[in-house]
């Protein structure tokens, strides 16, 4: 009797231990199925919004695309045209009334000159003295010592 109850024991674990792993195969399968099903819903959505804006009609789209790759592409070009007609109205060369040293300046702006250290204001492409107001600004003018002798003579 106690063989027939030992073998009947262990053909009941038997029997466990294959309905276990028929269990386990089963949810294997479930999982594998469900990891194949999320890798596939980005691309089944990929094809249902491709299919939809092939029902609506893609030539708007197309053509917005190009308007903004022809708006990308261009305005670099015109910000450095636009800078360059800029610079080329308001950049001043000049000399200092002072010393007379030749530099560059923007237009309408305060400087100071780099040789003698004079304050300069650029105003319609030249530069003038800075002077506070009440000065009166007097330019010296040379006479030759013949002009002198002649002056002093008369």
């Amino acid at each position: 009797m106690l063989s027939t109850d030992y073998g009947n024991r262990c053909a009941l674990e038997e029997l466990a231990i294959l309905k276990a792993e028929s269990e386990k195969t089963e949810k294997m399968s479930l999982k594998t199925f469900r990891f194949n099903l999320s890798n596939i819903r980005p691309w089944l959505t990929l094809l249902a919004v491709v299919w939809l804006l092939g029902l609506v009609g893609l030539g708007w789209l197309v053509k917005s695309f190009l308007i903004l790759v022809g708006l990308i592409l261009l305005t670099p070009v015109l910000a450095f045209l636009g800078f360059r007609w800029w610079l080329q109205r308001n950049l001043i060369q000049d000399q200092c009334p002072v010393c007379h040293y030749e530099f560059t300046g923007l237009n309408r702006t305060q400087l100071q000159c780099p040789n003698c250290g004079e304050r300069l204001l650029v105003e319609q492409g030249n530069f003038n003295r800075l002077t506070p107001p009440g000065t009166i600004d007097v330019q010296a003018i040379e006479v030759p010592a013949n002009q002198q002798v002649n002056q002093l003579e008369d």
